[in-house]
């Protein structure tokens, strides 16, 4: 495995072919590449968003004992429910409706994601989708703040 393509999976978390046909396809262009398996990672979770999600897990999260998040995240088998991207997508999720507190799931996936405003909290499940290869969707979510 080349240097460009390791350095290439470590920031987008694609596979090695996925990553070498990346880089061949912008003739070694390292910037360009990145975005070309952004745009095919959305591509492939637009077209899973009509797949069943009948695995999933409950995530909690209490902030300073004044603020509570109970957030129910869905995905299609307990393989991926058990993965370090749908675990850290979990807990980045409720982190963020602890800090933004948004009316509901609508509201959630418009809003700037919290640790990176140029994306959504919509384009972050996305990333996830693509990395997974599973349909991922907030079934909902309770806010509770004293």
């Amino acid at each position: 495995m080349s240097d460009n393509v390791k350095k290439l999976r470590e920031a987008t978390g694609a596979g090695v072919m996925e990553c070498s046909k990346a880089l061949k396809d912008t003739n070694g262009d390292f910037d360009a590449a990145v975005k070309l398996i952004e745009e095919r990672g959305l591509t492939k979770a637009l077209k899973k968003q009509d797949r069943s999600t009948g695995a999933g897990l409950l995530r909690s999260y209490i902030h300073n004992n004044r603020v509570g998040v109970l957030l129910e995240l869905r995905c299609e088998t307990d393989f991926v429910v058990r993965s370090d991207p749908f675990q850290e997508l979990a807990h980045e999720l409720v982190m963020h409706i602890a800090a933004m507190n948004p009316e509901d799931v609508k509201a959630l996936l418009a809003q700037p994601f919290v640790k990176d405003e140029s994306k959504t909290v919509e384009d972050v499940i996305k990333q996830v989708v693509a990395k997974t290869g599973e349909n991922i969707r907030v079934e909902r979510f309770a806010r509770y703040e004293l």
